[in-house]
C-alpha cells in the first residue's frame, strides 16, 4: 500500500515538473505584446486587413542571448500560409528579424534537388554541368518570347555545355487553354522527347492559331490537331496518343504547378540555372551573363559570343 502511494506521488511530481518545463519552453504572447507585434508586421510588410496575422508562442532563443523567439503566421485565405521567425527582447521592447545561413550547405544545389525532372524531355547534353529548368506556360506571350530566345539562339551558342528541361506552370486563372496544351505536350513526351520539343517550338511560335478561335472548345480542337500532327511526324502510336489527348489527365501538370509554388514560382517564365532563379523574359545579354556565370562556377569554358547585329537605322 505504501509502495503504491509512493509511486503515485512520484508520478504526479513528474507530471507537475513536466508542465513547469513546458511553461518555461513556450509561453503564449501576452495580448498587448501580440497586438504590438501584429501591428509592426502589418505595417512593415504592408499586409491588408483581410489577411490574418497570428502571433505564435514565445520560446527561448538558444542562439541569441537576451532574446526570445516568436513566430508570426500570415494567412491570406488562399491556402498559402507563411511563417516568419522573429527575435523579441526579454523586456519585450524590441523585435528583430535575422536570417541564419548555414555555410556548410549550397542553397542553389539544395533548390535544384527539390525540382523533380524525372521523365521530363531534355534538350542538350545530359552530362552537362549546367542545367536549366524553365517553368513554362504555352499560352503565355512572355514564355513564347523566352522560348524564341532559348531556341535556337542560346541553344546554338552554348551547344553541349548546357542541358535544358521544361516544367509545366500554366497560369490557368488567366490562360484558359494552357493546361490543355501542357497535357497534350506531355502525351507526346510520353512517347518521344523530340515530338514534345517540336510541339513546344510550334505552339510558342504560332499561338495565334489558337487564340484566333472564338470559343474555348475550338481552341482545344486546334491544340489537339497540333499535337496529332506532331504524332504523325514522329511516327507515334496514333491510338495511344489519341487516347491520352482525349483523357486529358491533368495530374502531372498539377503536380508540376504545386512544385513550382513550393519553390517560389509565381509567374512565368521562371527559370532556374543551376538553382539561380531568373524571373521573366529577360534580355538575351542578361541570360548569357547568367549562363556564363554558371559555367565558370562549374569550372566549364564559356562560349565566345559574337556581337549582335546592329539595328538598321530608320529612314
Amino acid at each position: 500500500m505504501l509502495r503504491r502511494l509512493l509511486v503515485t506521488i512520484i508520478r504526479r511530481s513528474l507530471f507537475i515538473l513536466l508542465l513547469i518545463c513546458l511553461g518555461c519552453v513556450a509561453q503564449s504572447a501576452p495580448p498587448d505584446v501580440a497586438r504590438k507585434i501584429e501591428r509592426q508586421v502589418r505595417s512593415f510588410y504592408t499586409i491588408p486587413g483581410d489577411v490574418n496575422v497570428t502571433v505564435g508562442a514565445i520560446t527561448p532563443s538558444n542562439d541569441w542571448p537576451g532574446y526570445d523567439a516568436v513566430s508570426v503566421n500570415i494567412d491570406g485565405g488562399d491556402g498559402k500560409k507563411k511563417d516568419y521567425k522573429f527575435l523579441i527582447s526579454k523586456d519585450r521592447s524590441t523585435m528583430v528579424r535575422l536570417t541564419k545561413f548555414d555555410l556548410n550547405k549550397d542553397p542553389f544545389a539544395e533548390l535544384m534537388s527539390k525540382i523533380d525532372v524525372a521523365g521530363r524531355p531534355m534538350r542538350g547534353n545530359k552530362s552537362a554541368k549546367v542545367v536549366v529548368v524553365n517553368f513554362d506556360d504555352f499560352e503565355c506571350p512572355f514564355c513564347s518570347k523566352m522560348h524564341e530566345t532559348l531556341f535556337p539562339t542560346i541553344f546554338k551558342e552554348y551547344g553541349d555545355r548546357v542541358l535544358f528541361i521544361y516544367k509545366d506552370y500554366p497560369l490557368s486563372e488567366i490562360h484558359p487553354w494552357a493546361i490543355h496544351a501542357a497535357v497534350n505536350a506531355n502525351c507526346l513526351a510520353a512517347q518521344n522527347a523530340d515530338a514534345y520539343w517540336d510541339f513546344a517550338d510550334y505552339i510558342h511560335a504560332n499561338k495565334r492559331e489558337v487564340d484566333i478561335e472564338k470559343t474555348l472548345p475550338a481552341r482545344f480542337d486546334t491544340i489537339d490537331k497540333m499535337a496529332l500532327l506532331q504524332g504523325q511526324k514522329h511516327n507515334l502510336d496514333a491510338g495511344k496518343l489519341q487516347s491520352c489527348i482525349k483523357e486529358q489527365n491533368e495530374d502531372a501538370v498539377r503536380a508540376s504547378m504545386k512544385l513550382g509554388d513550393d519553390i517560389g514560382v509565381n509567374a512565368t517564365p521562371a527559370m532556374f540555372i543551376n538553382g539561380d532563379k531568373i524571373d521573366g523574359a529577360v534580355p538575351i545579354n542578361e541570360l548569357r551573363a547568367a549562363l556564363d556565370h554558371a559555367l565558370k562556377d562549374a569550372g566549364q569554358p564559356v562560349p565566345e559570343h559574337l556581337p549582335s547585329a546592329p539595328v538598321p537605322a530608320s529612314k
